[in-house]
């Protein structure tokens, strides 16, 4: 009760909610110290986990997310990089008009690695968790992600054979900050350039969008430069084989990397930046994976086992 008070809040909150809820004399230090003892049993019992057999027989097709996200530690203000690797059931089919208000099913299992390290270090603990999976040479695999270079030389490293998909939410703010830089901030021409590249993108891909830089370029208004879509043409440049959008909503496919930018706020925002606090660097990951157990089977498996 403790380690899930600690998990869920800040340490001298569960210090409160304990006192109320249970009558406990417990002070934040003791809370802070048994919940870390609980990270470090977590991570090191990671591989005797039932949800390995339950990732294997659950329905859907598999996902890798990854993402970071920004930690006040001892050393400064740290990225923590996180991998939620996910099965999901197919949605139904979706078109350019509502693929927005779509309702996707909910992972039917995930799993969450987390650190404070290396991109090298980083990519050996999810080729881990992806060879505990069995994901690794699995057919159907989509790796889901932003723009940053270290999450694609991740994927091509581990997973190789897995498809890429540019985060579509990602892209079109990429999309939306040329438009201003060409056409100005709020105006009706940045409106509709935005949406007709919005459309182009997730209609066509990468013709698509090249084709709208193009018609960009032609016709600029006197005296401005084409500086910003310059620069959304070499964004785009680093991704021509991750922007099949059209085909994944059509088979009713995730196009974005929300799962992981949920968990990040969720494991990572909410909970370890609290006003003031400071992390040393060991102990962030393994809090992250830890909260990231509280809603599934495995919290109770860990406990049960201790």
């Amino acid at each position: 009760m403790a380690t899930f008070a600690g998990v869920r809040d800040s340490f001298a909150r569960a210090q409160a909610a304990l006192r109320e809820l249970c009558g406990w004399d417990l002070d934040d230090d003791a809370i802070r110290k048994v919940t870390h003892a609980s990270t470090r049993r977590a991570r090191s019992t990671r591989d005797g986990r039932l949800d390995r057999k339950r990732f294997e027989q659950a329905d859907g097709v598999v996902e890798v997310a990854i993402d970071a996200g920004k930690v006040n530690t001892d050393t400064g203000w740290r990225d923590v990089k996180v991998a939620v690797f996910s099965k999901r059931k197919l949605g139904k089919a979706s078109s350019l008009k509502d693929w927005d208000r779509r309702d996707l099913p909910s992972p039917s299992v995930r799993t969450v690695v987390a650190a404070i390290e290396g991109s090298e270090s980083f990519a050996r603990r999810v080729r881990g968790e992806s060879d505990r999976l069995n994901v690794t040479t699995a057919s159907d695999v989509t790796v889901l992600g932003d723009g940053a270079e270290w999450i694609w030389n991740l994927s091509e490293d581990v997973l190789p054979q897995a498809s890429g998909v540019l985060d579509a939410f990602h892209a079109i703010e990429h999309i939306a900050d040329a438009a201003k830089g060409v056409w100005g901030d709020g105006t009706v021409e940045t409106t509709a350039r935005t949406s007709s590249g919005r459309v182009a993108l997730l209609g066509e891909g990468k013709c698509g969008v090249e084709r709208w830089i193009a018609e960009g370029f032609g016709t600029l208004p006197v005296g401005v430069r084409g500086d910003s879509l310059v620069g959304l043409a070499a964004y785009f440049a680093k991704h021509p084989t991750r922007l099949s959008y059209a085909k994944r909503l059509v088979d009713g496919r995730s196009i974005g990397s929300g799962l992981v930018e949920g968990s990040v706020k969720q494991l990572v925002n909410r909970r370890l930046k609290q006003t003031g606090a400071r992390w040393k660097v060991a102990h962030v990951g393994p809090l992250v994976e830890l909260a990231a157990l509280v809603d599934t089977h495995e919290w109770d498996s860990l406990w049960n086992a201790a």
